[in-house]
């Protein structure tokens, strides 16, 4: 499935577009380009991080750790100025133990957002990668996101985070397999190359997949799979088409 013209109805000038991610870098890895893309178009768009994303690391000491949490928070920010995010919301739920927390907790803290924001569209985790902070928040969007009534969701779509994605080797068979490719232009991807600079820290030299290489292949990867020169891979969760 490429981009239908349902699709570009939904994201018009007053189009509202919600990225949930689990740990700052996520959003950008996961759809930085499309971010810039909804800016362009005219949609406002709002980031949504649920964790901190560093107290699990181990030999960090507690100080190191508080300094961590701080930088990354302001890498996030900085992060989403460069894609043109209106607001970029930084939680701090602990790292890497979502799943001992209560789901509701998590769910309440993504439909806090949704009121606030009332999103048209949503992007977040696939529900099969590797780490359960982004299985967990997958499964957490899932339930804010229900169809009720009154709901402003008429699309919802997991991204793929390098690293995470396609590392899970025994969950195969809940592996991503994208349905939805958007077209990207050297611009976006620009954008989504000096969005990570913010998070230098969590970068890492190729052929690991958080490097700038890994991510400007996997999208001429993407683009070839889908016919254009350039591209960002979804699957999707739903679309309710009015």
């Amino acid at each position: 499935m490429f981009e239908s013209k349902e699709m570009r109805k939904i994201v018009s000038s007053n189009g509202r577009v919600l990225v949930v991610a689990a740990h700052p870098d996520d959003e950008v890895l996961g759809c930085g380009a499309s971010i810039a893309w909804h800016r362009e178009q005219g949609a406002k768009v709002w980031v949504l991080i649920l964790g901190e994303g560093v107290t699990s690391r181990k030999g960090l000491s507690r100080m190191q750790k508080t300094k961590g949490v701080a930088g990354l928070r302001k890498a996030a920010q900085r992060a989403g100025k460069v894609l043109g995010a209106e607001r970029v919301i930084l939680k701090e739920f602990p790292d890497q133990v979502f799943d001992r927390l209560p789901l509701l907790k998590l769910v309440h803290a993504i439909e806090e957002v949704m009121k606030a924001c009332r999103p048209t569209i949503v992007y977040t985790h696939h529900w099969g990668d590797v780490n359960v902070d982004h299985r967990r928040v997958a499964e957490a969007v899932e339930a804010a996101i229900r169809p009720m009534p009154g709901s402003s969701v008429r699309s919802a779509l997991s991204f793929e985070v390098p690293s995470s994605t396609e590392w899970n080797f025994a969950k195969r068979k809940r592996g991503f397999s994208p349905n939805v490719f958007r077209s990207i232009s050297k611009v976006h991807l620009a954008k989504k190359l000096t969005a990570l600079r913010a998070y230098a820290s969590e970068m890492r030299p190729f052929p690991h997949p958080r490097s700038r290489e890994y991510v400007n292949a996997l999208a001429r990867v993407r683009g070839g799979q889908s016919g254009f020169n350039l591209a960002e891979a979804f699957e999707l969760i739903y679309q309710r088409v009015v």
